[in-house]
């Protein structure tokens, strides 16, 4: 018997207006999937996610995670129940150290009730759980850091590893290559290809060979609506995907 989708969209639209940026778009995320979500600028990408996550509410169609239909739940209740994303612009406290930011993110997401007045250095399982992170995805080493100094690519990392914090089931990476050098991109590639196999991960990238690298299955969004979807062959052997991306047509 097959496991349950971790994702599946059915119908999700969004309106702004008399804009429909996202337009009845219904897909389906296997468990332990590596999945990529491709488009032009303007596609409808990011409007997705903050659907999937619950930043806006359809104005039609379904959201079911791991079974569970979250279509109106609150973003913290998705959460709860495996989710966690990235931002294409890094939301970090700059001015904490590097261990403090995973620290603040392990605290915000333990089921426990955490007393304001105790110093969080005596949550041992916190410290070490951050400490943990920290080393697997190479940033041991700035612990002590500020955020602020470090190198756009080594803050897009600690992002990435602030969403690990809460031990998701399902990981929405929205651009984690944006803005990053050859050198930070290849850097990145390797620490999502070391994430865990059965954390789900959706992935938007508007590099076609970073995401067909990463990702078993792909989808393509144009206005706001699917295009094609299918492995990354079948995609990107597509006429339509290729005329979008290479023609004289391309939005990108």
């Amino acid at each position: 018997m097959n496991a349950s989708p971790a994702l599946s969209l059915d119908g999700v639209s969004r309106r702004f207006g008399g804009l429909r940026a996202v337009d009845a778009v219904t897909l389906t995320v296997g468990a332990g999937a590596r999945h990529a979500l491709i488009g032009p600028n303007g596609a409808g990408k990011t409007t997705l996610f903050n659907l999937i996550s619950g930043e806006l509410p359809p104005s039609a169609g379904r959201i079911v995670l791991f079974g569970a239909d979250v279509t109106r739940l609150a973003p913290h209740r998705r959460a709860a129940l495996g989710m966690a994303r990235t931002f294409q612009i890094t939301k970090l406290f700059q001015r904490l150290s590097v261990l403090e930011n995973m620290l603040l993110a392990c605290e915000a997401l333990d089921a426990r009730k955490i007393v304001m007045h105790r110093a969080v250095s005596s949550y041992a399982d916190l410290q070490d759980r951050a400490a943990t992170l920290l080393d697997r995805f190479g940033l041991s080493g700035m612990a002590r850091e500020l955020a602020k100094n470090l190198s756009y690519g080594d803050q897009r990392k600690l992002e990435v590893a602030l969403s690990m914090a809460g031990r998701p089931r399902l990981l929405l990476l929205d651009e984690p290559m944006a803005g990053l050098s050859a050198g930070e991109s290849r850097s990145m590639q390797d620490v999502l290809e070391r994430l865990d196999r059965s954390i789900t991960v959706l992935l938007i990238e508007h590099d076609m060979d970073v995401a067909f690298a990463f990702a078993e299955r792909v989808t393509v969004l144009h206005q706001g609506r699917v295009l094609v979807q299918g492995n990354r062959d079948e995609v990107s052997a597509n006429r339509a995907v290729q005329d979008i991306y290479l023609g004289s047509g391309a939005g990108d």
